[in-house]
């Protein structure tokens, strides 16, 4: 299956409304994201409901585990198992051996990615929890662990692509968040990037939630993006 280059995140409390805007969504050939919000109001059983209106639109499931190496390689068994994601994803920071054990737990042909630092967190927040800043420094540390343990790629702010990609090669996914269209709000963001130059950057692929779900026009707003792609 071609991966399409954006995914949107759908999250919500509300399934009829994620189902609604799936089903649009699906329209445009992006994927869908699904993260912690959705999982839990609703478990498995909501995210097949949800992607059934949409069968063949890709699913990156985000919710990010990180636990002890046998917990996670459960977590990830069952999971891949039966929702059959394209990518779903790990916590870096659990370390090596709970990522290869997740990578070798991960079914079919799901891609496991890892999060090196969450897109929220700036250089003074870092040190707030104890990691080394500046954040590139501690994305690229992350990044070549999660290498070395096998994964397919990683979760990574649009500040820190060139970086990975000299560090990690053409190969190595980056799933790319924290992306804005020109003109729209940051939100809860604080490293940030227009889609256009994320891709020109190197991402592989785009994750925008709010400007897209957030629009009067869902689909209309999909369109606007690509075509500044």
């Amino acid at each position: 299956m071609n991966m399409p280059k954006i995914f949107c995140a759908v999250d919500t409390d509300e399934i009829e409304h994620a189902k609604t805007l799936i089903r649009i969504l699906s329209e445009t050939g992006i994927g869908i994201k699904l993260g912690l919000e959705f999982f839990n109001h609703f478990g498995p059983d909501g995210i097949e409901d949800a992607m059934s209106v949409a069968p063949d639109s890709p699913l990156f499931l985000d919710l990010k585990f990180h636990d002890i190496p046998n917990t996670v390689a459960g977590a990830i068994r069952a999971t891949s198992h039966r929702l059959k994601p394209a990518y779903l994803n790990v916590h870096a920071a659990g370390g090596l051996e709970m990522m290869t054990q997740a990578k070798a737990a991960c079914y079919g042909e799901s891609k496991l990615l890892a999060v090196t630092v969450l897109t929220s967190l700036d250089d003074i927040a870092l040190l707030q929890v104890g990691q080394q800043a500046p954040a590139t420094v501690q994305v690229e540390t992350l990044a070549k662990l999660t290498q070395q343990a096998g994964l397919d790629g990683v979760v990574c702010s649009s500040k820190e692509i060139e970086v990975l990609r000299t560090a990690c090669g053409d190969d190595f996914v980056l799933m790319t968040p924290g992306i804005r269209p020109a003109g729209a709000s940051m939100d809860d963001q604080k490293r940030v990037m227009t889609p256009k130059c994320a891709l020109d950057l190197g991402a592989t692929h785009l994750v925008i939630g709010r400007p897209i779900t957030k629009a009067d026009d869902p689909k209309q707003a999909v369109h606007e993006i690509l075509e500044s792609l």
